[in-house]
């Protein structure tokens, strides 16, 4: 299309390409989210509903973009790392917050009534999205254990305060003073002693955050091009069709997005996946 006189002001649009050969971590977190769980009628201390609902808008995030090889979310909030060397949008920072904020969104409005058939959204749900560069492998491990590690805080307090109002009578005031200043053992004594909750076997959930992850589908769950099922891996070659051989030639293992609730502050988590953080 020919120019006009006015195609100057594309001038004034800057370019704003992220550090090249770092990890992104794209984090999304829910705006007046305290105002929008009040006006639905969200389960205090947590509705599992609502995590649910996290869950699969960040699933969908993850499977519409390859790059995004793990993502971590509690509460109203989730963080995505991609990997070093995505070029997504040739990392243009606005372009990928943009596009991943209004996705998710989109995706936790359009799901909306599956997790919550009974409650009609009130008005709509926003995030706020940001980028932070990473240069190691270090920084991203550091990273999420601080986010699993916030998510162990923040439940252990909110599980104790919301015990001391809904099953110990006490208004939310009365609540925040009986915890001021109380460490961790303290919580659990609170919980166990005079709710007779043990805190460690709460659903893993709540306690850990949910971490999804690619996991390889196996190659004899994977249907041909006929619709059939290769065959046994210890099958002779010979004896198996073309299409199939075409299969095993495959360089690059399918792979399906899952929801985890393990610990991803420990070596075992990190040394079983190394491809996380292989670029």
């Amino acid at each position: 299309m020919a120019g006009s006189k006015y195609t100057y002001v594309r001038n004034f649009e800057l370019p704003d390409p992220l550090l090249p050969g770092t990890f992104m971590v794209f984090r999304l977190d829910g705006h007046s989210f305290h105002r929008f769980s009040d006006e639905h009628g969200f389960t205090k201390p947590n509705d599992i509903r609502a995590l649910e609902l996290m869950d699969h808008a960040a699933k969908d995030v993850m499977e519409q973009y390859s790059d995004i090889v793990l993502a971590f979310g509690e509460s109203d909030e989730f963080s995505f790392l991609l990997r070093k060397s995505a070029t997504l949008y040739n990392r243009r920072q606005s372009k990928i917050v943009s596009t991943l904020t209004s996705l998710f969104t989109s995706s936790y409005v359009f799901r909306w009534a599956t997790y919550f058939p009974d409650c009609p959204l009130k008005y709509p749900p926003s995030f706020d999205g940001r980028i932070i560069l990473y240069p190691s492998a270090r920084e991203i491990r550091d990273y999420f254990s601080w986010r699993q590690t916030d998510t162990h805080i923040n439940n252990l307090y909110n599980t104790t305060f919301w015990a001391l109002v809904q099953q110990g009578g006490e208004s939310t005031t009365q609540a925040h003073a009986t915890l001021k200043g109380t460490v961790s053992k303290e919580k659990h004594e609170i919980l166990f002693s005079r709710f007779q909750v043990n805190y460690n076997a709460l659903d893993a959930r709540v306690r850990k955050g949910s971490t999804l992850v690619r996991e390889e589908i196996p190659e004899q769950s994977i249907p041909n091009d006929n619709g059939e099922t290769p065959t046994r891996p210890d099958e002779p070659l010979e004896s198996v069709a073309p299409s199939s051989i075409r299969m095993r030639k495959r360089t690059k293992p399918r792979t399906k997005v899952v929801v985890l609730h393990c610990d991803i502050i420990k070596d075992d988590f990190w040394d079983s996946r190394l491809e996380i953080l292989s670029d």
